[in-house]
């Protein structure tokens, strides 16, 4: 982060927060201004800082920054939009904590980059509307996510021998970063190719090629949605060299869901027929 500044007006999303000391905190917020940075919360884990709800993560804030010798001190904070539905139960905690997960491994304290803020904050909006398709808007992310971060995926053309895919099934390889067609991705130098159904690779490439509005009209069902999701989240992890924390997270919160039994219906009292 630049150092020439004594005082300047950032907004931004809080990343996540450290204790420090006693009673203060790092955060590592996304800016607007500055891309990623890290900055001091003093005093902020005191039970009478004023601070302190402002700066939890996934809050969308404006923050006056002074200079000092080492990170920038947060000396006012102001909640734009606290987003509060994103804290309102496991799965959506889960979401959240994916989106933040992914931009923060995926950049570095490197400067503005107004394409990625501009992604967290609609993706945010996007997960706490009513109606739309959280998994849906997860694939969007990932995909605007690696075309913003130099890692778009070849979604048309075989990586290998350059033909324009057929509405076939194909193979997804993430070592190189795109699909091989049927004849390619069946070579024994392919391995770790990932089958891939023409479904599923046609709409990965409908969210690739589409606005939001228009992406969202796509509606895969379940299996596709799974497909679409394994596909990316192998890519990622080439990607990044390692293996994503959150997404075990949201299975595991999905698995108990799923086997928990449904809460008992209230049956009337006879006395009440």
């Amino acid at each position: 982060m630049p150092r020439e500044f004594h005082s300047i007006t950032v907004e931004a999303i809080v990343l996540k927060h450290a204790d420090w000391g006693e009673a203060d905190r790092i955060l590592t917020l996304f800016t607007r201004q500055q891309g990623k940075i890290r900055a001091l919360g003093k005093s902020v884990r005191k039970i009478r800082s004023r601070r302190a709800g402002h700066l939890e993560p996934f809050t969308h804030v404006t923050l006056q920054l002074a200079k000092s010798r080492d990170l920038p001190i947060i000396t006012q904070a102001e909640t734009i939009q606290a987003f509060a539905p994103l804290r309102e139960s496991l799965v959506a905690i889960g979401h959240a904590s994916y989106v933040i997960e992914l931009l923060d491994k995926f950049t570095y304290e490197e400067g503005e980059n107004l394409s990625l803020f501009t992604l967290l904050v609609k993706t945010f909006e996007r997960l706490i509307t009513p109606g739309l398709d959280a998994q849906l808007v997860l694939r969007f992310y990932e995909i605007r996510l690696l075309d913003y971060t130099g890692f778009r995926p070849e979604l048309t053309h075989c990586i290998a021998c350059g033909t324009t895919i057929q509405p076939e099934d194909q193979f997804f390889l993430p070592g190189s970063g795109g699909v091989l067609c049927p004849r390619c991705g069946r070579e024994t130098d392919a391995r770790g190719a990932i089958p891939i159904t023409k479904d599923a690779l046609k709409y990965l490439r409908h969210l690739q090629r589409s606005a939001f509005t228009e992406a969202m009209r796509a509606h895969p069902g379940p299996e596709h949605a799974r497909e679409m999701e394994r596909i990316l989240q192998g890519y990622l992890t080439y990607v990044l060299e390692r293996g994503l924390n959150v997404p075990k997270f949201i299975r595991e919160v999905n698995r108990k869901m799923e086997t928990e039994p449904a809460p008992p219906h209230d049956t009337p009292s006879p006395r009440g027929q």
